[in-house]
Formats: structure tokens, sequence, C-alpha cells
């Protein structure tokens, strides 16, 4: 789940939870919003953990060149 899931997920819970005054049939809105809040708070912080770690990588690169005779210089 990446940044933008997890901030969409957390948007439509809290408007679940806090803006939405219906009742649906065998569903309690506002559970299912915290839950979504929830989804997506724990999404949230697992992408920035991975976003901020392991992604740095060193590359070396070794160049030998030689002349016409083979000869490293």
């Amino acid at each position: 789940m990446g940044i933008g899931v997890s901030v969409f997920l957390i948007a439509v819970g809290a408007i679940l939870t806090f803006a939405v005054n219906a009742s649906a049939p065998g569903a309690n809105l506002d559970v299912v919003g915290i839950i979504l809040m929830i989804a997506g708070g724990l999404g949230l912080l697992v992408s920035l953990a991975f976003a901020s770690s392991g992604r740095h990588s060193v590359v070396e690169e070794h160049v030998v060149e030689h002349d016409h005779t083979g000869h490293r210089h």
C-alpha cells in the first residue's frame, strides 16, 4: 500500500466516521470508518518506514584501462 492509498483510506474513514449521518442495514458506518482510518494509518507508517530505509545504495565502479599492448594504466 502506498502513501497515497493510505491517505485516501484515512480520508474516507474520517468522512464515514465524522461526516456521514446515514445508517446502513447490517453495518455500523462509524466502525467501518474507524477501521479504514486505522488501516490507512498503519499503511502510512509502513510506507514511510520503507521509504526512509533500505533505499540507499552505493555503486562502486572500477575502470581499468589497457593500452594497445595490453598493459594496465
